[in-house]
């Protein structure tokens, strides 16, 4: 993944609810998978690897969080297993044809958590983070993006 998506991703997560965080891990997967797609018709192997086994450590990530007491917490381990597995295959062929079905789960799965995440109310899971305000910036010949914390008390000159 490249640092300016590693950012975008970082600054879902300071203000993410759990179900939203559930979305964006989703999201960072599909990321995962795409990239060892671009790497495999590059012809880069290392990366495809790489890439593969970030997606693994996101699906060990989605299975650790699991809440057992819930019935539906099985099926989702049975997914994610299953996806997994699918990404082994590439993994050990060298070939991302066992990936469309990986995709295609995690897809369906994205849509119905975007759906829960729409109704979840609860807030952020992550507390004292600053509350980021993004703003624009011409440098010489390109953009700077700056973010501002209006609340923070200690930054600047006070009288």
């Amino acid at each position: 993944m490249n640092k300016e998506a590693i950012k975008a991703f970082s600054l879902r997560v300071t203000q993410a609810s759990q179900s939203e965080l559930t979305v964006i891990l989703y999201e960072m997967i599909l990321t995962e998978i795409k990239e060892a797609r671009e790497a495999f018709a590059k012809c880069d192997i290392a990366g495809f690897d790489k890439e593969l086994k970030l997606a693994q450590k996101y699906i060990t990530e989605l299975q650790a969080a699991l809440n057992y007491s819930y019935a539906i917490s099985y099926d989702l381990l049975s997914l994610y297993l299953y996806v997994n597995k699918r990404i082994i295959q590439a993994i050990i062929r060298r070939i991302p044809d066992s990936l469309d079905s990986a995709e295609s789960v995690l897809n369906k799965l994205l849509v119905g958590f975007e759906g829960v995440s729409k109704s979840d109310k609860s807030g952020p899971v992550m507390r004292n983070t600053q509350q980021l305000y993004a703003g624009l910036t011409y440098g010489r010949g390109y953009l700077n993006e700056t973010y501002v914390d209006p609340s923070n008390k200690s930054r600047g000159f006070i009288a």
